[in-house]
């Protein structure tokens, strides 16, 4: 009798399956390329489709020689952890949802149960057949477990890229003047978003090499105190950096925030618009404005 037959009458259903996987690892990787998951990843070789099957079934096969398949934290998962949460995270970019993602997950399932049906011969018990057949279900559903954990990590850690990104956008840099620059702010402000526009009206700074950095407010709705806050620590680093800030655009509502916060603005340059805080960045500058005479009129 071959030995994997003794093994498979006599010895741990998931042991059994372990030596399954490891046999028939490339039969696996085969019948999996040609499924959903794989087919719609890998789009560019087919062999490239194999090659990540036959990495997950050895993971699988780890797993199941640790007798525990329903642990997803199993340690043979972490090798293929990474490349399951790609799988997934492709997916779900190409549009699936969670629950179409995880019927394609358990679509790898019955190729894998059918080669381990038909594995075993005529004869074999058909209760020790049957338990092989659980535990093998059981590690799949911990691989579907596994994949979208996974998936939607990758998910989350996507929408925060996409997040800042959006923040980054919507906080933009305007270079006014020689040594002038300017973030008109529209929306409401979080500490995130507080953030980011501090770090990036310092890279103007330095990019810009500005001695005046103007920070509009004017379509700011409200500012509570975290963020008049974070404003503050704002215009101190731009100080640091050996540049001006002005604040400008504080409108009625947000000054009387300020003042019942009991925040004290002394130290900093206010004006009440843009083009007041750009007349005075200009004026400090050296550099005059001249109203433009009417059409006709003779210059003065």
């Amino acid at each position: 009798m071959p030995e994997h037959e003794a093994e498979g009458q006599h010895g741990s259903p998931t042991w059994e399956v372990r030596d399954f996987l490891r046999r028939r690892r490339e039969q696996i990787a085969q019948r999996w390329a040609d499924e959903s998951l794989f087919r719609a990843v890998f789009t560019v070789s087919r062999d490239e489709a194999v090659e990540a099957g036959r990495a997950v079934v050895e993971a699988l096969a780890e797993v199941a020689g640790t007798g525990r398949p329903e642990n997803p934290a199993a340690a043979g998962f972490t090798t293929v952890r990474e490349q399951l949460g790609r799988m997934g995270a492709a997916r779900a970019r190409a549009g699936l949802t969670p629950a179409q993602i995880s019927v394609e997950v358990d679509a790898l399932r019955p190729p894998a149960v059918d080669l381990l049906v038909a594995d075993f011969p005529d004869d074999a018990p058909a209760g020790f057949v049957r338990e092989c057949t659980n535990a093998l279900t059981a590690l799949m559903g911990t691989l579907r477990l596994v994949v979208m954990e996974t998936a939607l990590n990758e998910g989350e850690a996507m929408l925060d890229r996409q997040r800042l990104q959006m923040l980054e956008v919507a906080t933009p840099v305007i270079r006014l003047w020689d040594g002038i620059v300017a973030v008109p702010l529209i929306g409401t402000l979080d500490s995130a978003r507080s953030q980011v526009v501090m770090e990036t009206l310092l890279e103007a700074v330095v990019t810009e090499q500005a001695r005046f950095a103007i920070l509009d407010i004017t379509g700011v709705p409200t500012v509570d105190s975290l963020v008049a806050q974070h404003l503050m620590k704002t215009v101190q680093a731009a100080r640091l950096m050996g540049a001006e800030c002005i604040v400008s655009g504080i409108r009625p509502a947000i000054a009387q925030t300020i003042v019942h916060l009991g925040l004290d603005l002394g130290t900093v340059v206010t004006r009440a618009g843009l083009a007041d805080a750009l007349g005075y960045a200009l004026g400090r500058l050296g550099a005059g404005i001249v109203n433009a005479a009417p059409r006709g009129a003779e210059p003065r």
